[in-house]
């Protein structure tokens, strides 16, 4: 065989090569038809609007009426008017009744259960970095008794419209526009789901007034709802009891809370392509560099060595849409998979420039046979762990 035919041969790419390759993309593919297969049952729950409650509520002790009859908005007494302060002063109490604090009511006769229903129309302007976003909602409050004067507050964000739709003793309604901010979730980054939520709380009535209970039949998503860029994959709705660190003595008061949350998840499809693809194809472009002989070294080098550039400025692009977290996401994960691999490239790349050339052959082994394989199995690591 002529020299210039052995060359040639040296040059050819091996068998090795071409597995790796067809490896990776049947991964992408795979992973195109995960993500493409979830999104479908994702999109399918939320047509449903299946709504999972939950109703956590520590109810008070009854507390007999002090006057025998049900409490009005109409006939309502404030509980401060007729607390009972010490012989030492201070912060007045309730003697009578489970609760001591000055703004209880055991002359309320005990809690109006009261269903609240949400009706959400319309999610905007919703930004991860901050994890804030504008809503539109109706909200209502059906109660078993007279409902004392109630004042909803929202304890995650604020409201920059309110329109009183309807106010009986028994039934009220309300529609609200404001901008919320529910803390962010980026574990599993770039397929991560987050949670929206919108806290109400009475302004002044306890769980001695008020029972809040999530109603279940009358919480729903707008005909047509939707968040641009995001798929709607759950609804919930609970109740919690609120209690206070002690802001005086004596403030031993539970408060209803309702929460609504709305979960979004990302389109499975997207996160692939615009994060593991060009970490993939960085990834391929230094392993072709493996297969090069020792007289190509510059060519060698420089399948390698720019990658790592072009690896950091891709992750620091990715980060700059999402905000700093204290733990690794599943791209951060990724990425630091791909950095190992460029790092085990470049070390193996060096072999030629520290042992001589009578183990040129030995060191295209090391590639070949250690270095592809160890590829694939970093990668998938990033990719899975």
């Amino acid at each position: 065989m002529t020299e210039s035919s052995s060359l040639r041969k040296k040059r050819r790419m091996p068998a090795l090569m071409f597995f790796a390759l067809a490896a990776c993309v049947c991964l992408l593919v795979f992973l195109a038809r995960k993500v493409g297969a979830q999104e479908p049952a994702a999109r399918g729950k939320s047509d449903r609007l299946t709504l999972r409650m939950a109703a956590h509520v520590l109810p008070p002790a009854s507390a007999s009426p002090a006057d025998g009859g049900e409490a009005s908005p109409a006939a309502y007494e404030e509980p401060l008017e007729y607390a009972k302060v010490g012989p030492e002063g201070g912060v007045p109490v309730h003697r009578e009744g489970p609760f001591k604090s000055p703004f209880a009511h055991p002359k309320f006769g005990g809690p109006a259960v009261v269903k609240v229903g949400m009706l959400l129309t319309n999610v905007r302007n919703y930004d991860i970095q901050k994890g804030t976003f504008d809503a539109d909602f109706f909200l209502t409050f059906t109660s078993d008794k007279a409902m004392p004067p109630m004042e909803p507050i929202f304890t995650n964000g604020k409201v920059d419209h309110k329109e009183v739709m309807a106010d009986k003793p028994t039934f009220k309604m309300y529609r609200f526009l404001g901008n919320f901010s529910s803390p962010l979730d980026l574990h599993d980054y770039p397929f991560d789901t987050q949670e929206l939520a919108i806290e109400i709380e009475d302004d002044d009535n306890g769980t001695d007034q008020i029972k809040l209970v999530a109603d279940d039949h009358h919480t729903n998503l707008d005909v047509g709802f939707h968040v641009p860029g995001w798929n709607v994959a759950y609804t919930e709705a609970r109740v919690l009891n609120h209690y206070f660190p002690d802001r005086f003595e004596h403030d031993d008061m539970y408060y209803s809370r309702y929460i609504f949350k709305l979960g979004i998840a990302r389109f499975g499809t997207s996160a692939v392509f615009t994060v593991f693809v060009p970490a993939i194809v960085i990834v391929l472009i230094s392993l072709s560099g493996l297969w090069y002989p020792r007289d190509e070294l510059e060519v060698r080098a420089n399948a390698t060595t720019p990658m790592l550039a072009a690896a950091v400025l891709f992750h620091f692009a990715l980060m700059q849409s999402l905000p700093a977290t204290a733990y690794l996401t599943r791209a951060d994960k990724l990425m630091m998979a791909v950095y190992a691999i460029l790092a085990l490239h470049m070390l193996i790349t060096w072999l030629w420039f520290v042992f001589d050339e009578k183990h040129t052959l030995r060191i295209m082994r090391v590639g070949k046979w250690v270095g592809a394989p160890l590829t694939l199995a970093v990668l998938l690591a990033g990719m899975f762990l």
